[in-house]
């Protein structure tokens, strides 16, 4: 699950980085109770709570004082309230925004001194528990890892690592370990920062020393781990999945790569603690004729093009355990909705609620087997065994 908060739309915002993934419509909350945006009512522009584990989705409205600017992050907390994040000048404003009867309450909880010109300064995805919440600040040379809320007074940082970082995906339950693509020497590697060992900094993924290897997205249950690098296809990045702590290889499949389209993937269904190749696999598909929905397991080899519901915040959504994928959406009619699918594994035609009409596109034919090649290994025996080898 992604974090961040603009319309519905392709769109970059704040912190957004040129080879980075767009950006989704909605922050969701990393257990799924709760998601949160930045709505818009005319031209003034609002956060607005979802919640979502109840029999019907409801939202709820946070307006502050005066309208929230275009580019301002939004996310959900694990009790309901609604982190903000600000940008005044070189200053960044942390808050957090929670109903009062017919108002808003506003907490605020600190800010940031952050030079514009050093880099960007944005929200990594929402922590497991949702008690707490962080950010990363590019420098010139180091990026530091703030913690903006959940701490014993207003931001601090917590760690501080070489190089520039970007996305930023949790590789546990516990909100401890947080791996982050660094680039250093015009290569971007993904590494891993320890929270709970001062900021401790290990490699977790490289293929080649000329190779650009990002982590997207990982799931703590079954240790899945998606991966995005130009190792297989020089000059051109392909999606690869992997699984940590286990002895096999991180592939590259072709049905990942759908030729003009650019493939995304932002869910993944938990609890498949022993089965990771039966995990349930959303991705997001921008192509020439909008966005779509494309639905993958490693063991299946191919993916599934599905239409997206009409006024669907592109980019965000979220699995159950028993592989119903929910998809949040918006229109004049139904201001907060909630489509699920459900896909099953068998290459039955897949149930929905929803029947919109974006474009679809096929999948090409699978690749054929890859070839180990070596990779580098990451010192997170104490938590996710030995890291994954990975094949072209």
């Amino acid at each position: 699950m992604t974090a961040c908060a603009i319309e519905p739309s392709a769109d970059r915002g704040i912190g957004d980085h040129e080879d980075g993934p767009p950006r989704p419509g909605c922050a969701v909350a990393a257990e799924g109770a709760y998601a949160a945006r930045l709505a818009r009512d005319g031209e003034s522009w609002f956060p607005e709570r979802w919640t979502l584990d109840g029999p019907e989705p409801y939202a709820v409205p946070l307006p502050a004082h005066q309208p929230e600017e275009p580019g301002t992050e939004v996310q959900p907390m694990g009790d309901g309230r609604v982190l903000v994040h600000r940008v005044a000048a070189e200053r960044h404003l942390f808050a957090l925004l929670y109903p009062t009867g017919p108002g808003t309450g506003e907490l605020p909880l600190g800010a940031v001194e952050h030079p514009r010109d050093s880099g960007a300064l944005r929200l990594v995805p929402p922590v497991p528990g949702g008690e707490r919440a962080y950010a990363l600040a590019v420098g010139r040379r180091t990026t530091t890892v703030w913690r903006v809320a959940g701490g014993p007074s207003g931001p601090e940082p917590v760690a501080e690592v070489t190089g520039r970082c970007a996305g930023g995906t949790w590789l546990d339950r516990e909100g401890r370990m947080l791996a982050v693509d660094r680039e250093t020497g015009g290569r971007t590697k993904a590494v891993v920062v320890d929270l709970a060992r001062g900021g401790e900094v290990s490699p977790l993924l490289q293929i080649a020393e000329d190779s650009d290897d990002r982590v997207l997205l990982a799931e703590p249950d079954s240790g899945l781990v998606l991966v995005r690098s130009d190792a297989p296809s020089p000059g051109a990045h392909r999606l690869g999945w992997g699984v940590l702590g286990s002895t096999l290889p991180v592939r590259f499949p072709g049905c990942l790569t759908v030729p003009g389209c650019t493939v995304t993937p932002f869910a993944v269904q938990p609890g498949q603690a022993l089965t990771p190749e039966r995990c349930a696999v959303a991705l997001r598909v921008d192509g020439p004729f909008g966005s779509w929905v494309g639905v993958w397991r490693p063991a299946e080899r191919r993916v599934r093009h599905l239409p997206a519901p009409e006024g669907w915040l592109t980019g965000a959504g979220l699995w159950t355990p028993e592989g119903e994928l929910c998809l949040p959406y918006a229109t004049d009619e139904v201001p907060c909705g909630l489509a699920r699918l459900t896909v099953p594994e068998d290459g039955a035609e897949p149930a929905r609620e929803e029947e919109p009409e974006p474009g679809t596109a096929a999948a090409p034919a699978p690749a054929p087997a890859p070839r180990p090649v070596p990779l580098q290994q990451a010192p997170l025996a104490r938590l996710a065994g030995r890291a994954p080898r990975v094949t072209k």
